[in-house]
């Protein structure tokens, strides 16, 4: 069994994909032989061109625009995606904000919007896409968490219970799709060097027993190793340098 799935003619939806973490997994997607449908909320022009680099790699691929928290939204997003490529076969729920806020801070409408765009979202894209996983009775789900999930993390309380969400999520879709071919695995990635690192959590790289910060194309190899496996369900795997063994 190769690592590295072979995902000709599968058809992937990223949503967040137009940047960092979410823009090296498509591309990623892409390199293993997907077709890709790279979500955006307001970054077009740059979804457009991680699109643009996939279909330079022979896909197909759409930029699509859509507030994933947002149920009509989404399933307008899905109805759009299958026209142009097809039912979707790989769920990677990779949108998410975090702004940093103490419990002093922390009001009702940051958590609400942490909590919707973070873990609803991830809620309302896998209940739009299983169906159609089922009917092929294959699937791959992959939600892009976060260490912050079990530890204390630099954002604050809203982010940390919007990731724990995230995999609890994951927990119980796997134990419901496994039987349909479909898996649901969690990727937490830690202190990943991407435009929303933010700066006050820079100076953590340097406690990293690697000695860096992560880069977001090896998030992306974690993301293809969990597509590859289908006895792989359920599971969190951290990547964080060994920042933590959990």
């Amino acid at each position: 069994m190769s690592m590295t799935p072979d995902l000709t003619g599968r058809v992937a939806l990223v949503t967040g994909g137009s940047r960092g973490i979410g823009a090296a997994i498509a591309l990623a997607l892409g390199q293993a032989g997907a077709n890709v449908a790279i979500n955006f909320n307001e970054s077009g022009a740059a979804a457009q061109k991680v699109a643009n680099t996939v279909e330079a790699l022979g896909r197909r691929a759409i930029a699509i625009g859509a507030d994933v928290s947002k149920s009509d939204l989404v399933a307008g997003m899905i109805g759009k995606i299958e026209c142009a490529l097809g039912p979707i076969d790989i769920l990677i729920n990779n949108a998410g904000i975090g702004h940093i806020c103490s419990i002093d801070n922390l009001s009702e409408a940051e958590w609400d919007e942490t909590i919707a765009v973070n873990l609803k979202s991830t809620f309302l894209c896998t209940q739009a896409t299983y169906l159609s996983m089922r009917a092929k009775r294959w699937g791959r789900i992959v939600n892009i968490t976060s260490g912050a999930a079990r530890g204390g993390g630099g954002i604050g309380v809203h982010y940390n219970a919007s990731k724990a969400g995230m995999e609890g999520l994951t927990r119980g879709y796997a134990s419901q799709l496994a039987k349909d071919g479909i898996t649901v695995n969690a990727v937490a990635p830690s202190l990943i060097k991407t435009d929303m690192l933010p700066t006050s959590l820079e100076e953590a790289a340097n406690r990293v027993p690697v000695g860096r910060a992560g880069k977001p194309e090896e998030v992306a190899l974690v993301v293809l190793m969990v597509i590859a496996n289908p006895y792989q369900t359920g599971q969190t795997i951290q990547v964080n340098g060994g920042l933590s063994f959990i």
